[in-house]
């Protein structure tokens, strides 16, 4: 009993030191083995929290041969914590940790926590909207316009979609838009600029993601396509200094465009690319300055899943 007892002791030992100084892997091992638990048993719990992830993954993530990237995979990783019995945000401070050990120069206005965060709160906002991700609609086309104001400044950004239905009875789309650190989305304004009109309005401050309704004169059928475009003013936050837009699914062509104004340009532009917010940037090519129009593009013929961005350098 004694020794039992004694094991024990050391199990707690080895997880207080994983979780303060980690890696990710060697922590979540510590817990598993702490709270004497299979991973045939961890799964069923998580599916318990309306997570799938196969024990193979879990398996994988203990042994650090692999490293939760997905939505879905970092969803389990918040349920593990409640699971695990484990603090709020210990394993995903990790993973944060491992993120900037793989990308140091990852800015940290957009850095892999806070999109975490985004991402939870999204899930959450969206939920009240009673929305899913996709909302019954496939992105042929998507033109994104950002334009940067005189101070720096995110100012505002328009959206032009052509979109399919691939389900009866679609008569609306839920846009998001993630905001800067330190902006105030209760302050930004939404547009519905054409073949829509606005519907329910979310946000929430701390990580300063928005989403809003924008809902079509028209109950789409399975096959017909739908031209809309809308946009947000925004301007509430400090100096910004990359555009990213995230793709949960694959798709038609995207091009981002950003404009800035006269007064301020920057420096030095660039495009990137991620799979995931936990992976690093890849596929960096630098952009030449439009003079005349003060603004720089990206063009992806076929999306996919993933991120793709534009970043730039003031002096």
């Amino acid at each position: 009993m004694r020794h039992g007892t004694q094991h024990a002791d050391v199990a707690t030992a080895e997880l207080e030191t994983a979780l303060a100084g980690g890696p990710f892997h060697v922590a979540l091992r510590a817990a598993i083995t702490a709270r004497g638990l299979p991973l045939q048993r961890v799964q069923h719990h998580l599916s318990r929290y309306g997570v799938k992830v196969g024990v193979t993954s879990l398996s994988y993530w203990q042994q650090g041969a692999r490293r939760p990237q997905r939505p879905e995979s970092l969803r389990a990783v918040r349920a593990l914590e409640e699971i695990l019995q484990l603090p709020d945000e210990s394993l995903i401070r990790l993973l944060a940790k491992a993120d900037e050990r793989c990308d140091p120069q990852h800015p940290t206005g957009r850095s892999y926590r806070s999109l975490v965060e985004a991402s939870g709160v999204l899930e959450r906002l969206l939920d009240e909207l009673e929305s899913p991700l996709d909302g019954g609609l496939h992105t042929l086309g998507h033109h994104e316009l950002v334009r940067i104001g005189a101070h720096r400044e995110l100012l505002a950004r328009e959206s032009h979609h052509i979109v399919r239905a691939y389900k009866d009875g679609v008569d609306r789309y839920v846009a998001v838009h993630h905001g800067d650190p330190g902006c105030a989305p209760e302050r930004t304004a939404v547009r519905a600029l054409e073949n829509c009109r606005t519907g329910r309005v979310r946000w929430h401050h701390d990580t300063g993601v928005l989403v809003a309704e924008l809902l079509f004169d028209t109950r789409l059928r399975a096959g017909d396509t739908f031209l809309f475009r809308y946009g947000f003013e925004d301007g509430t936050a400090g100096a910004s200094s990359e555009y990213v837009r995230g793709f949960g699914f694959p798709g038609g062509q995207y091009a981002l465009q950003v404009r800035f104004a006269e007064e301020t340009l920057p420096v030095r532009c660039h495009r990137f690319t991620q799979h995931s917010a936990a992976a690093p940037r890849s596929g960096r090519q630098e952009l030449s300055l439009s003079g005349r129009h003060r603004s720089v593009h990206l063009v992806e013929p076929r999306v996919r899943s993933g991120i793709v961005g534009i970043g730039w350098d003031w002096e």
